[in-house]
């Protein structure tokens, strides 16, 4: 597998755990994604909040358009879950779609992000990974918290594994979100 196909799986893959996430959190009441919680951020709503925000930080950088500070403003753009959930599906899509065209070239272009005090230059493919990672660590975050919620938390660490029991396991979430085995793994 190239560089650019690893991507573009783990750009499906944080779009398949968002999913699997946002539909457990959907369960939740507005109270309950709102209750202070003992994670890194105060409550649910806060958390996935984060997780979009920063994702608009860094995939507006991929695309050449970062928003830099104001993509933090405020900390809690939607409050309400439904616009949250339609936002974060959103940007996954925007992740992806800008993925899948990249090549090994764009992949070690280089990506700007306004700071306070000075420009971030870094290689496209060390934000993909630091952004993948960011996702993962919070998600994880929201996961462990669920467990004090009514909603159990999903399975999360699931990647794409082609054995056909296991294909079996995540097609109704493909089917949700539209996707195939072959837009991962195909050219």
């Amino acid at each position: 597998m190239g560089p650019q196909r690893y991507i573009l799986a783990q750009a499906y893959s944080n779009a398949w755990a968002n999913h699997r996430l946002l539909k457990a959190c959907a369960l939740l009441s507005a109270a309950d994604l709102d209750a202070p919680r003992q994670s890194f951020f105060p409550s649910i709503i806060h958390t996935l909040n984060h997780i979009l925000t920063v994702d608009w930080l860094y995939v507006g950088a991929l695309e050449g358009h970062c928003p830099g500070a104001s993509a933090f403003e405020p900390q809690i753009p939607f409050p309400a879950f439904a616009d949250l959930d339609r936002e974060q599906r959103a940007v996954d899509r925007r992740l992806i779609d800008h993925c899948r065209g990249m090549s090994e070239a764009d992949l070690a272009g280089e990506v700007r992000i306004p700071r306070k005090s000075h420009v971030q230059v870094e290689r496209a493919d060390r934000i993909l990974l630091h952004l993948f990672q960011h996702q993962i660590h919070h998600r994880g975050q929201v996961h462990a918290v669920l467990s004090s919620t009514p909603v159990s938390p999903p399975q999360l660490d699931e990647f794409f594994p082609s054995d056909p029991q296991e294909q079996a396991l995540r097609a109704k979430d493909f089917a949700e979100l539209g996707f195939t085995e072959s837009m991962i793994w195909s050219d």
